[in-house]
């Protein structure tokens, strides 16, 4: 039985995880992170017995050691270390929400442990860092996301020369339907109510204005060593094709079934096998079609940007990611407006920074900083 990390257990991905661990009985919850749902982290703390846990303060690390004497309690970001290079050998399930996700991915990594990857800012923000240091280790990084757990899984037994371009589909979010005038007045119930998935509020938001697709066009040309004229993007309101890889022979292959991340959690977590879900059958002939569009990148002006910032460099792709964060907290909080998300990113990748040697904590701290400014603006 194999050992696993699960960062960010009470959210959507991780509760899933844990509900395919449990049906299977093949991985034992070694350690656990959570955040403000303590009571959830409680019970799952009590069924499945992990040896250590990560908390967000020293006042809840104080509740839990009194309710869980022999569990290891850390917090902050040097308990997030500890946790990350627990000296136990196993998975890194990291299904972390924001930069937060980065430390754990970084030094779960130098401890040689493989990582089964949700957090996408550990790519967007520290890609090269990240990727160079799992070849040194020797660690795999297996992509979580639908999309890039699908391009695994097309690209799994062919030439990666063989490969002519990648398309990540995209849903089009909870506003597909409404035009850039209608788009000034929406609410925050309208930009979280998903048509196709069930997804927390940060990565509903950023579907809604397609830059979580700016993301994985960022991921898949880390993950994939592809060049940037090879990744594409698509729209695909059904979200039955969650990937296509086209070859240069002109085939496409593609991955398709309903969206469930049942599915990629679950081949994740057996890899290289594979095994039964609980997600139905695909049913192609009720379906009758599928449907595919151009992305209009007036209307999503954040997926465009994710393919200047790669060509501009590492702080630039901090920048679109920081100013990102920091934007959808404060439209989650009723700051600013939904199209201000916009601006906001936009005005921080405009912004001229400072060259600096590709560190851990060089990309921690541009981060911070940018984030630090939005906050101060809008505070």
């Amino acid at each position: 039985m194999r050992n696993l990390y699960l960062l960010g257990a009470t959210g959507s991905i991780g509760t899933q995880a844990l509900n395919i661990i449990r049906e299977n009985q093949d991985y034992r919850v070694l350690g656990i992170s959570f955040y403000n749902n303590i009571s959830l982290g409680k019970e799952i703390i009590k069924e499945f017995k992990p040896e250590l846990v990560w908390v967000k303060n020293e006042e809840i690390k104080r509740d839990l050691e009194k309710e869980f004497p022999k569990v290891k309690i850390y917090f902050g970001k040097e308990g997030m270390i500890d946790f990350a290079s627990y000296k136990k050998p196993g998975l890194v399930l990291n299904a972390l929400t924001g930069s937060s996700g980065l430390l754990p991915t970084y030094y779960a990594i130098k401890s040689k442990k493989d990582i089964l990857l949700a957090n996408k800012e550990s790519l967007v923000i520290g890609g090269k860092l990240i990727i160079d240091l799992a070849r040194k280790m020797k660690v795999s990084i297996f992509p979580l996301d639908s999309e890039h757990n699908s391009i695994y899984q097309l690209l799994r037994k062919e030439n990666k020369e063989d490969v002519k371009k990648v398309y990540l589909t995209a849903s089009g979010g909870a506003l597909r339907d409404k035009n850039r005038e209608e788009l000034k007045s929406v609410t925050k119930a309208e930009v979280l109510n998903h048509p196709n998935w069930k997804m927390g509020d940060k990565i509903t938001v950023d579907s809604a204005t397609l830059i979580n697709k700016g993301f994985e066009v960022i991921e898949a040309y880390h993950l994939f060593g592809l060049e940037l004229n090879q990744i594409d993007t698509v729209l695909h309101r059904e979200s039955i094709v969650h990937a296509l890889v086209e070859y240069k022979d002109s085939t496409v292959l593609a991955n398709l079934s309903y969206p469930n991340m049942e599915i990629p959690i679950s081949y994740a977590l057996s890899y290289p096998k594979r095994r039964k879900t609980s997600v139905a059958s695909l049913d192609l002939g009720k379906l009758k079609s599928l449907n595919f569009e151009k992305i209009d990148y007036e209307r999503y002006p954040l997926l465009k940007l994710s393919f200047e910032v790669l060509k501009k460099g590492e702080a630039k792709q901090i920048a679109y990611s920081a100013s990102n964060e920091a934007a959808v907290n404060l439209f989650l909080a009723g700051k600013i407006s939904f199209l201000e998300i916009e601006q906001i990113v936009i005005e921080a990748v405009k912004k001229d920074y400072p060259k600096f040697e590709i560190s851990l904590d060089n990309i921690l701290d541009l981060d911070l900083e940018i984030k630090k400014e939005i906050y101060e603006k809008y505070k």
